[in-house]
């Protein structure tokens, strides 16, 4: 076989091969650092003991949106915490980058932030509602058609002293 002819079969090997390669990461598909708060995608999320499918079943969630705390990352694995603190191996596929909070108090939703501003709702322990924005004691959240101010102290998912507009 002469080199010319060689070379052209390695070129067609090589181009099949890469047809099965994973794609490489760009750098802004990486993953957010850790930790931070995330939600489940869909209302059937296993979550393992372990980072692979061969481990066993900890917990089944079935409540899409409920916020988790995302605290470590192993390839396509996402180590969670939820509010009542069980934490384990989640895929990535079942994880929302979408930040939501659950509501751990009988709480007040009001227009504002201000604590004497006008009451929209009261917001019940278990409700889960989008996070729109914080300031260093309230967030503006929004559930059921219902968007107004929440105190943190009485919400589950944002850090104390996290701030975002």
């Amino acid at each position: 076989m002469s080199k010319s002819r060689a070379a052209g079969l390695f070129l067609i090997l090589v181009g099949i091969l890469s047809l099965f390669a994973p794609p490489a990461l760009a750098a802004d598909d990486r993953p957010p650092p850790v930790p931070r708060f995330a939600s489940l995608a869909s209302d059937k999320v296993y979550m393992r003991e372990g980072p692979t499918y061969r481990h066993p079943i900890l917990w089944v969630y079935r409540r899409k949106g409920l916020p988790v705390e995302v605290v470590a990352q192993y390839d396509v694995w996402r180590r969670v915490r939820d509010s009542e603190g069980t934490t384990g191996w989640v895929h990535s596929s079942m994880i929302s980058e979408t930040r939501t909070v659950l509501v751990t108090a009988r709480a007040e939703i009001r227009r504002t932030d201000d604590t004497r501003a006008k009451i929209l709702a009261l917001a019940q322990p278990g409700v889960v509602a989008k996070l729109e924005a914080c300031d260093a004691e309230a967030c503006e959240i929004a559930a059921s058609g219902t968007e107004g101010w929440i105190e943190k102290k009485n919400i589950w998912g944002v850090k104390t002293g996290e701030a975002f507009r």
